[in-house]
């Protein structure tokens, strides 16, 4: 098998046609399907299938198609940092929403300063779609908050957040001091992320065991929108103190939730170690580095900060 087959499988499939990959390829439409052909028969599996319209990819193609777009990627930043002779290459980072406000600018700039050669994609988006995207190879290295979902990923703890009521100072029945319960706080109508979100199921699970039920009036999957809600006056929230990065200090009122069993895990994952780029193992060293770096400068607010 040479790395030729896997670039014109992954463009068959791209184009989802065997001639209009070989024009983009500059070549004969025959050739084209008999490198196809060879490949299947070299892998003793049919990879695509074919029709009149076009071409699918079956189960083992679609499998097989995923790990020749690592692999090639992989091939490429090998050929670009051999030519620039130090370490370049392409890496794909996801940061959920609230994360990504304190900490995806800070790791921009990290990453520019040590690996200037480097071409970093950054995708911010809810945990739950990062954790998917991990599992179809579309991102290396992500920030997530629940690991169930992985398939032979690399999970490291970073750190855990306290959370916080944030709402307008005008909305009625809002605790008086700098920290709160959640029986104190069980009757305030509550904007929050749906349940697919992590923090989601962290705060009900929270309230089921104080024997209390959320009073959710609106469910809001996006963080920009979510505090435009909360800021419209009629609804509180819990969050992070990471999503008020954004806000001018002191713009909305903010009570630490003091329960022990109410916290936010950020978890940093990745594809296998066998799976990831020299270029992935480096993001993936410097998204640590500078989260721990911000958490000890108390730029970010944590309860536990894990340095393994």
């Amino acid at each position: 098998m040479e790395l030729r087959q896997l670039r014109y499988f992954v463009r068959v499939v791209e184009a989802g046609s065997i001639g209009r990959a070989a024009m983009s390829l500059g070549m004969v439409t025959s050739a084209l399907s008999q490198q196809i052909s060879r490949l299947e028969g070299e892998l003793a599996t049919r990879l695509l299938q074919r029709s009149a319209s076009g071409v699918v990819p079956t189960d083992a193609g679609l499998a097989f198609f995923r790990q020749a777009q690592l692999a090639l990627r992989h091939a490429d930043d090998a050929i670009q940092a051999a030519q620039q002779a130090r370490l370049a290459g392409h890496v794909s980072v996801g940061l959920p929403s609230t994360t990504a406000a304190i900490l995806g600018a800070p790791f921009v700039q990290a990453m520019n300063q040590r690996y200037p050669d480097i071409r970093l994609h950054l995708v911010e988006a809810l945990s739950g779609h990062l954790a998917d995207m991990l599992n179809g190879r579309q991102l290396d290295v992500a920030i997530v908050f629940h690991a169930e979902a992985a398939r032979r990923w690399h999970v490291t703890p970073l750190l855990d957040e306290p959370l916080y009521l944030c709402a307008r100072r005008d909305l009625p029945g809002l605790p008086a001091g700098p920290t709160t319960r959640l029986e104190e706080i069980a009757g305030l109508p509550l904007v929050l992320p749906g349940g697919r979100h992590g923090l989601r199921a962290s705060v009900n699970q929270a309230f089921q065991q104080a024997g209390h039920v959320p009073r959710v009036v609106a469910e809001v999957d996006g963080l920009a929108l979510l505090m435009d809600v909360v800021q419209l006056g009629y609804a509180a929230t819990i969050q992070p103190g990471s999503a008020t990065a954004r806000l001018a200090p002191g713009q909305l009122f903010m009570a630490r939730i003091d329960e022990a069993d109410l916290f936010r895990p950020n978890l940093l994952a990745s594809l296998s170690e066998e799976e990831l780029s020299p270029a992935a193992l480096a993001a993936r060293l410097v998204l640590a580095d500078v989260a721990r770096t911000l958490a000890r400068d108390g730029k970010w607010a944590v309860t536990t900060l894990h340095t393994g």
